[in-house]
């Protein structure tokens, strides 16, 4: 499709893919077969493939048109040049290991067509190995708390609830997942798209906070449900993942924060990660230890990037902002996002 254009459909559905013609043949006859032409196009971006994705897109999906660059130009990148590129109105970022059920598009759309000051939105995310289980990347709506800690609707840390419709509202979120997410493409292109800078982990989390902080708010729509393989780029106790969340949730910090509590938020955090560093230590785990004294070293680096921040502080603002998720869930023991108190 020409830049200049105008698209027969008002949602992009953007599948960016790399070296993944094993998931392409796995997942996108479903993105095909439910997303209805009338409303949604889909896209494979492929990434600068080496291996033979574009031939199985050219031979058994010929129905799906390709955009190929000719280097791998990173997961954020890929995406924000993708969209520039289609430009429209609306796009879906779909990960290539999702799952799309009948009629799964139609809900978001009508959601964001009748919800203009909506921004961002996401479906119900369920695990494709156990559907009856929210899936780790984003269950039913994501939130962080006073701290900067991620956690969903179905999902605090490592524990992901059963689906048995407890969540099955529309809800005012902090953050849509990355796996599914659909924002309005002019809005991701003016508050500056993914940041390329943080490779990997937590940039549909930095995305989704500028888009709070630009005045529109998010929201999960569970009348629409996917299902996520997720797990596959690192493990949880990948040291290399380790770096990324500790480092990326310090940048993450840093940049939306106002001048007023910056400093103090990270110091906290800086004696958090402090504790999580000996725990490390103390079960002899060396490598995840040092990813943590990386992470900080290349934040106190990297965070001379960012110089320009807002003057609104969404940490405290909301209520889902101002709990201890830490608290919550070690001393606590509260499980599940249900059992959370909020007042």
């Amino acid at each position: 499709m020409k830049q200049n254009d105008k698209p027969a459909a008002p949602v992009a559905v953007i599948i960016l893919n790399w070296n993944g013609s094993r998931l392409l043949r796995e997942y996108l006859p479903s993105v095909v077969a439910t997303t209805d032409p009338a409303i949604g196009r889909v896209i494979v971006v492929d990434n600068g493939s080496d291996d033979d994705s574009l031939e199985v897109l050219r031979n058994e999906f010929p129905e799906v048109e390709t955009i190929a660059f000719d280097k791998n130009l990173g997961f954020a990148a890929g995406y924000n040049k993708a969209i520039e590129m289609t430009r429209y109105p609306y796009t879906v970022l779909l990960n290539s290991d999702v799952r799309t059920s009948q009629g799964w598009l139609r809900p978001l759309y009508d959601f964001m067509e009748s919800h203009p000051e909506v921004g961002a939105i996401q479906p119900k995310l369920l695990s494709d190995s156990d559907p009856t289980s929210f899936e780790y990347a984003g269950a039913c709506g994501g939130f962080i708390d006073r701290n900067g800690y991620p956690y969903c609707r179905g999902r605090i840390f490592a524990d992901c609830e059963r689906d048995n419709g407890q969540y099955d509202t529309v809800a005012d979120i902090f953050w849509a997942t990355g796996a599914c997410l659909m924002v309005r493409s002019e809005l991701y292109l003016r508050v500056g798209g993914l940041d390329s800078r943080f490779f990997a982990h937590m940039e549909e989390i930095d995305l989704c906070w500028r888009i709070l902080l630009s005045g529109h708010s998010i929201k999960a729509v569970p009348d629409s449900k996917v299902y996520h393989l997720g797990g596959g780029s690192l493990p949880a106790s990948n040291p290399r993942k380790t770096y990324l969340n500790f480092r990326n949730n310090l940048l993450m910090l840093h940049k939306n924060l106002p001048d007023s509590v910056r400093a103090p938020k990270l110091f906290k955090r800086r004696l958090l990660d402090t504790i999580a560093w000996a725990k490390f230590v103390a079960t002899l785990d060396f490598k995840n230890a040092a990813a943590i004294v990386r992470a900080h070293r290349d934040f106190a680096r990297m965070r001379r990037d960012y110089n320009v921040h807002p003057d609104r502080n969404l940490l405290g603002e909301r209520p889902d902002t101002r709990i201890n998720i830490l608290t919550s869930y070690y001393l606590k023991r509260k499980r599940k996002y249900s059992d959370l108190s909020f007042h």
